[in-house]
């Protein structure tokens, strides 16, 4: 069963909600997300840049450890070679082989007590190490680190010293001191070079990614190793601890700062944030459509129970199975029913329970259940037709209805529309309206008679005169004057007798003819519309338009082809109408200062060839009279309006209602000499 609408009384107040609170909850929701968007860039940016910090430091821990290994192999081959105790040139190819194995050993020398350089060894590839400033100009850091060892009995590293070299280059140095255990004492040095341990301690994937070098306290780069060079925003240093020395090394990442997107699985997160921002923003878009839309329904729904209570016309609607699901305030107005109880009932409690079994058959007709079942989707059309329906209190009214089908969204035939009109207060408008008219026409008559009174008057006196002049004749032709009793009439006496009587009953007829006339006119018939000659309608009035003509000298004139054609017309209204429109003519020329003799009314009736099945025949009632003023041809028709005192502006109204009543149509033409008024009726 099809549910009757939600009230819009709802639907308003959803609607109705402050949209500064929506906005506002849609607000808190982006601003979330933003700040979720950025929290998550941020932990992700501070995840990158703690990764390549990691990795830096694990560089600098791993060259740091490796730097310490390899001056420790370092201290330990050239320990081996202070304990082999040779000379001569078995040292120097020992010392030799040391350096060749010790890249970072560039010199090694055997020193005397008085530390005076007893023998020195240097390394093929370091030729020319301390040409440019000889190396007793350079022992100074060396014999701190001897005498440090001497105190310590323990090998000792000195101090870093720069030393140049050919071409204006050089290199950060440091000695090496062992003290000999010999009779005599004495020492033996070993000058290692900064940038060949730190070349040994770099490791493979160290070399693309980081710079390693050795540095002072305040940051001063004593030597260097490494491919590339350093972005400057990740390093880290670690403490090589020597005997008698520590040295600072530094690792410094070539990485920059990471990127907005540093790596796949950070994008993908990033653009999954991005369309889940986007979607809330499509959503929230939606959403205030969708809430414009249901504030638009609101109204639009509050607007239409407005419209319908506001209506006088009954809306019911029924689905397929005849059942009703729907009426609106004025149908229950109409039939006295309230709304549960109309959609309760298996059948229309309005409908008279003598038309009951004719009511189911015409809606399983209508409906579609017996006869023909109409297609879903494929409804009937709007069609209308009267009825009788019932109201609570027990009173049959007719009402007019008007079906449509109901079709759903997919096009679904579902049920009937209804409109229903109560046709009771009609129906009672329209009967007081014929009577009304009805009285109107009989006034009308009336007042007519009224105004020929006195012209029956003086059109009776003639023939009554003559009846009774022809009566004494008579009376003295059967009893002359002076005749003795018992004379027989003679010849001629009888035809003057004979003639007498004949005129005196020709007389009596005219005036029987004008009295029944006059009765036929005044008394009140059934209105019924017959088909009729149009010489029958004109032969009627004729008698009384003449009496009014032949007092004001008024030659009347009728143009009527032969034979007369038919029209189906209400007798007794259309001649109403004739005898209004020549008595206005006449009455017109009357007040005209016109000769008598120019006084001519003339009545013509032709027919008319009409498009369509209909032809039409047309009356036309044309005087010599001074015409119509444009200031009263704009008032002719209008009620109550006259120009003459005794007039009662009732008869040229009349006419045009009777006229249009009967389908035709009334109009005027005042153009040349006189008026000419035309009306048409439908041809039988």
């Amino acid at each position: 069963m099809t549910k009757a609408p939600q009230p819009a009384a709802d639907l308003a107040s959803t609607s109705g909600r402050p949209r500064w609170r929506r906005a506002l909850l849609w607000g808190l929701l982006i601003a979330l997300l933003t700040v979720a968007q950025a929290l998550l860039l941020f932990l992700v940016l501070n995840y990158e840049s703690s990764r390549a910090q990691d990795r830096t430091e694990a560089v600098a821990a791993g060259a740091a450890d490796a730097a310490r290994q390899i001056l420790s192999r370092t201290l330990q081959s050239l320990q081996l070679l202070v304990w082999s105790d040779r000379a001569g040139d078995s040292w120097h190819q020992d010392a030799a082989e040391l350096m060749r194995q010790r890249r970072e050993v560039l010199r090694v020398e055997r020193r005397d007590a008085a530390f005076l350089v007893v023998d020195a060894v240097q390394a093929p590839y370091a030729s020319g190490l301390f040409d440019q400033l000889p190396r007793e100009l350079q022992s100074i850091d060396a014999e701190a680190a001897c005498a440090g060892a001497r105190r310590s009995g323990a090998p000792s590293f000195s101090r870093s010293y720069y030393t140049l070299l050919a071409g204006g280059t050089g290199l950060e140095a440091l000695d090496l001191c062992i003290p000999l255990a010999a009779p005599g004492g004495g020492s033996m040095i070993a000058v290692l070079s900064l940038p060949e341990v730190l070349d040994a301690a770099l490791v493979a994937d160290s070399t693309r990614t980081h710079e390693l070098s050795f540095v002072e306290g305040d940051g001063t780069r004593l030597a260097r190793a490494g491919s590339v060079r350093s972005a400057g925003v990740y390093h880290a240093e670690r403490v090589v601890d020597l005997p008698g020395v520590g040295l600072l090394l530094r690792a410094a990442s070539a990485e920059g700062r990471p990127h907005l997107i540093p790596n796949l699985s950070v994008a993908l997160v990033f653009g999954l944030s991005l369309g889940l921002m986007a979607l809330v923003l499509l959503l929230a878009r939606d959403v205030r459509r969708r809430a414009e839309a249901e504030e638009r329904l609101g109204e639009a729904l509050a607007f239409r129970k407005a419209m319908e209570d506001s209506l006088v016309t009954g809306l019911r609607a029924r689905d397929l199975a005849g059942r009703i699901t729907y009426v609106n305030p004025a149908f229950c107005r109409m039939v006295g029913f309230a709304p549960d109880e109309l959609l309760a009932a298996a059948h229309p409690p309005y409908w008279p329970p003598e038309r009951v079994d004719d009511y189911m058959r015409r809606q399983a007709e209508r409906l579609g259940t017996v006869a023909a079942p109409a297609a879903a989707g494929n409804g009937p059309a709007q069609v209308g037709y009267e009825t009788v329906f019932m109201r609570k209190n027990g009173e049959r009214f007719p009402v007019l209805l008007y079906e449509a089908p109901l079709v759903d969204t997919q096009g679904r035939h579902t049920g009937w529309m209804s409109a229903t009109v109560d046709l009771s207060e009609q129906r009672r408008i329209e009967d007081m309206s014929r009577q009304q008219q009805e009285r109107l026409q009989a006034t009308a008559r009336l007042a007519t008679v009224g105004e020929m009174a006195s012209l029956l008057s003086h059109e009776l006196n003639q023939p009554l005169a003559a009846i009774s002049s022809y009566a004494s004749g008579s009376l003295n032709l059967l009893d002359p004057v002076g005749a003795p009793e018992g004379t027989e009439l003679v010849a001629a006496d009888r035809a003057m007798l004979r003639q007498a009587l004949s005129r005196i009953a020709e007389q009596a007829e005219r005036a029987g003819r004008t009295i029944k006339s006059v009765h036929d006119f005044v008394r009140r018939r059934e209105q019924a519309h017959e088909a009729i000659s149009v010489a029958v309608l004109i032969d009627a009035v004729l008698p009384l338009v003449r009496l009014q003509a032949h007092k004001s000298g008024t030659r009347v004139e009728v143009d009527c082809p032969t034979p007369a054609p038919r029209v189906r017309a209400d007798r007794t209204m259309i001649e109403q109408v004739l005898l209004n429109l020549t008595r206005n003519g006449i009455q017109a020329m009357e007040t005209d200062d016109t000769a008598t003799d120019a006084r001519l009314l003339r009545v013509g009736v032709r027919p008319i060839a009409g498009q369509g099945r209909d032809d039409w025949v047309e009356f036309t009632v044309r005087d010599a009279g001074p015409g119509i003023q444009p200031d009263v041809a704009a008032r002719l028709f209008t009620p109550f309006f006259t120009t003459r005192s005794e007039g009662m502006g009732l008869g040229l109204s009349l006419c045009r209602t009777v006229v249009e009543q009967h389908g035709g149509a009334l109009d005027f033409d005042c153009s040349g000499k006189g008026t000419t008024f035309r009306f048409t009726l439908r041809a039988a």
